[in-house]
């Protein structure tokens, strides 16, 4: 494991002079869980900042993955949803890939209720796979084990990979299956903005 303050030397000595592309995979649902431990929403601007100083990155591209939901499945509007992507897209130039989450009726012992799933794990494999020759070194906000087959295959390509996520929310395997990992929670530097405000959900929603 990398400690923050040894975050910039550890990848020092990766950073020569050949020019430097950095691709950035995030799995939404793995940085809500990090914004929930902190009590405040990333700011990721700041992030993209942050990491592009911190490797010294000729080029920096995120990716960003996420599930939404559909409309008329929340006593509330989602168009300041629709509008985060908008921003992420248009004034931070992340690409963004998102889905609605699918509803699925289960019957339990208390009656039917409604569980939403939103995985975004295909659609972040494949696109680390198919633009494995466009970058030298990745990025996965994810803590997720069955992201460690993925790993494997960039390191065999010669590409480094750090693992960001938070203590309670990355397998083992993944903490260690890269070339160093980093603890999202204990970044020096301000990341954050303002503080998470919980809205109460009916539905059941689970996105492993």
């Amino acid at each position: 494991m990398i400690s923050p303050n040894k975050e910039q030397s550890h990848i020092s000595k990766q950073v020569a002079t050949n020019r430097l592309v950095v691709y950035v995979f995030i799995d939404a649902s793995n940085l809500w869980q990090a914004q929930k431990a902190k009590g405040r929403f990333l700011d990721l601007a700041k992030l993209k900042r942050h990491l592009t100083v911190c490797y010294k990155a000729n080029d920096l591209k995120v990716y960003y993955y996420t599930a939404f939901p559909k409309e008329g499945t929340r006593e509330y509007s989602t168009d300041a949803k629709h509008k985060f992507f908008t921003y992420l897209k248009k004034g931070l130039g992340f690409i963004v890939r998102k889905k609605e989450l699918k509803q699925i009726k289960v019957t339990t012992d208390l009656g039917t209720i409604i569980e939403e799933k939103g995985n975004m794990d295909v659609e972040m494999t494949i696109d680390a796979v198919n633009l494995i020759n466009k970058y030298n070194m990745a990025i996965l906000f994810t803590g997720d084990s069955d992201f460690l087959s993925l790993v494997t295959y960039m390191k065999t390509r010669e590409k480094k990979v750090y693992i960001y996520s938070t203590q309670n929310n990355v397998s083992s395997e993944l903490r260690t299956g890269g070339d160093g990992y980093i603890d999202i929670l204990k970044i020096n530097e301000d990341i954050w903005r303002n503080e998470v405000r919980h809205r109460e959900q009916k539905q059941k929603t689970t996105l492993d």
